[in-house]
């Protein structure tokens, strides 16, 4: 996968400024997985909240700004081209992760052994 240089720097300091929420999911649930996620991952041109390369899943954190119309629609694109990656992508936005926190942990759990079931079913 390819990103911009210019993207390093950007990912390092969101990586040392990250929201309450951010922190609160990778010092709670993420870091202490078996699966390695990293924080601030540059992507192609984006800079992935979370994510755990050998399972290829993203995990992003949105904020109010993601409601606005110009924001979901670059969201979309993201998605899109994140998928032509080969890379999934779970969103939930900072209001899940205060409200329904277990919730959320429980999803990723979820879909990461869904992952790694692969496609079919054991013999």
């Amino acid at each position: 996968m390819y990103h911009k240089a210019s993207l390093k720097q950007l990912s390092q300091n969101l990586r040392s400024n990250m929201t309450r929420e951010e922190r609160h999911l990778w010092y709670d649930f993420l870091c202490m997985l078996p699966q390695r996620f990293k924080r601030q991952v540059p992507v192609r041109r984006y800079i992935l909240d979370f994510y755990c390369p050998s399972c290829r899943l993203s995990v992003e954190l949105d904020g109010a700004q993601h409601y606005e119309p110009e924001q979901l629609t670059y969201d979309r694109q993201r998605t899109k081209i994140l998928s032509q990656e080969g890379i999934r992508e779970l969103r939930f936005t900072n209001r899940e992760i205060h409200e329904n926190f277990y919730g959320v942990c429980e999803k990723i759990r979820q879909v990461l052994e869904e992952i790694e079931r692969g496609p079919f079913p054991p013999l």
